[in-house]
């Protein structure tokens, strides 16, 4: 009988464990997460809203070709290169396998069409070419894209190759270092969202057809992009960008057994993100900020100026209780200079820094000279 009580009494502790581990895992993770690593970031501040596994080091197949789209963008934004110069495909770019628009050694495309293989179809010959085309051979811009790797601090990530074949064991990043290069490439989103919303497009007069590899885009409401990758050894990854209401988020899931699940997955994060949370503009409140005195200067005082405040992420029904600090120098010596820090305007909520502006001097305020000091003098006597 003390034999079965003590088995009963194990499997009642058995139960209570998995019970418990169920439900922290339910408690961590609200929507289910059908892949090997996954991250959900605000895009405008960077802040993660939730991960599974986020830093874990992990083939991304194609969506390493974001790296690459970084780049290429980065360098029309900076005119470097321009969407209409025509590129010049080399027998190596000619030669990729896997997901291609069969370019010819020496055919000529414009820039403009291969970023849309690129962004589009995951052309890798297309990528090829342009990581040619900005850094010279393939081999130096793949140092571009490490380089820009540890800019970013994405301290996961070594890319050995433009495209992400599994011709290596050593390319490898994370979902968090995914999600902070889709970031960087969505403060550019005025020239890549171009290409990453396209669901169909072509090329060669309408004789190749693109067709985007990213069915979010089609199905997804708010959608701005971003990447799929498939191979053997990653499984099935993506990074899905979208957008609503000013709020714009990424989602990154890395490790999926099939492609349903990562879009499931993506999509379940994405509708959470969007559910629970909200970007708003802080109003300053004009009326708690005065003119500071200014000692011994041309002008007696000088009003701060009203700086211009961005979004800011917070939870939704949370807005009301977001609280305004303003500090502010009752008086500043002169001179003082335009631009010159007077005080700040901060917003907490629930003690959480959310944001901080500078109040600034809008104007130059010289040191009082002599004869207008006499001046004033003469006006108070008389």
């Amino acid at each position: 009988m003390k034999k079965i009580i003590r088995i009963l009494s194990i499997l009642l502790s058995f139960i209570l464990v998995f019970s418990v581990s169920a439900f922290a895992e339910e408690e961590t993770h609200p929507v289910e997460i059908k892949a090997k690593s996954a991250i959900l970031m605000d895009i405008t501040s960077g802040k993660i809203l939730m991960e599974k596994n986020s830093h874990e080091k992990l083939p991304p197949a194609s969506v390493t070709k974001i790296m690459p789209l970084l780049l290429f963008t980065e360098a029309v934004a900076e005119n470097r290169i321009s969407l209409s110069d025509k590129v010049t495909t080399s027998a190596h770019a000619a030669g990729k396998g896997g997901s291609q628009i069969w370019l010819k050694e020496g055919e000529e495309m414009s820039v403009d069409d291969l970023l849309k293989a690129v962004a589009i179809a995951s052309a890798n010959d297309a990528c090829c070419a342009l990581g040619e085309y900005i850094a010279g051979s393939e081999k130096a811009f793949i140092q571009l894209m490490n380089n820009r790797a540890k800019e970013l601090e994405m301290n996961e990530t070594t890319f050995v190759n433009c495209s992400g074949l599994d011709d290596t064991d050593t390319n490898y990043t994370s979902a968090h270092d995914v999600a902070v290069m889709s970031r960087e490439l969505m403060k550019h989103k005025e020239i890549i969202m171009k290409y990453t919303t396209v669901w169909m497009d072509s090329l060669r007069d309408g004789k190749t057809e693109l067709v985007n590899t990213n069915k979010l885009v089609r199905f997804y409401p708010g959608t701005t992009g971003l990447k799929t990758g498939t191979t053997s050894k990653a499984g099935c990854c993506l990074s899905a960008t979208a957008e609503r209401e000013g709020l714009h988020l990424v989602a990154v899931v890395m490790g999926s057994e099939n492609s349903t699940d990562r879009f499931e997955t993506a999509k379940a994060l994405l509708d959470w993100g969007f559910s629970n949370y909200e970007s708003i503009n802080p109003a300053i409140d004009r009326s708690l900020i005065t003119d500071v005195l200014v000692m011994r200067g041309e002008k007696d005082k000088v009003s701060p100026a009203i700086p211009e405040t961005e979004p800011i992420l917070v939870k939704k029904g949370r807005k009301g209780d977001i609280k305004q600090t303003v500090t502010l120098s009752v008086a500043v010596n002169a001179p003082v200079e335009k631009g010159q820090t007077l005080g700040n305007v901060e917003f907490t909520l629930d003690g959480e820094k959310l944001a901080v502006y500078n109040l600034l001097s809008p104007e130059n305020v010289d040191t009082l000279k002599l004869p207008l000091a006499l001046r004033r003098l003469l006006m108070r006597l008389i």
